[in-house]
């Protein structure tokens, strides 16, 4: 059982690291430091986007508009934080 929750664990980490990378490229590319017609941004970009966005839709719908504030990254961060903290303060009951 240990196993599967470190495979979770692993899971979460790599989740985490694709949010924290999308959110850094749209910072980048809102800024103007990369240019979204270079192919290699481009896919790395677009790649980002449809692996995150089925997790982000749901947050989306449920915010109010924030006028061009998208905080569907941060809530996505909060709920890893969340279940990483209920599975390592319940690892010792399993």
């Amino acid at each position: 059982m240990q196993s599967l929750l470190m495979i979770l664990d692993l899971i979460l980490s790599v989740v985490w690291f694709f949010v924290i990378a999308h959110v850094i490229m749209s910072w980048l590319i809102s800024f103007q430091v990369l240019n979204v017609r270079q192919q290699f941004v481009a896919q790395i970009w677009y790649g980002l986007n449809r692996l995150l966005e089925p997790m982000y839709a749901p947050i989306r719908r449920i915010l109010p508009p924030m006028g061009g504030l998208d905080l569907a990254p941060l809530i996505v961060l909060l709920g890893i934080m969340v279940i990483r903290i209920v599975v390592s303060n319940n690892i010792g009951y399993m």
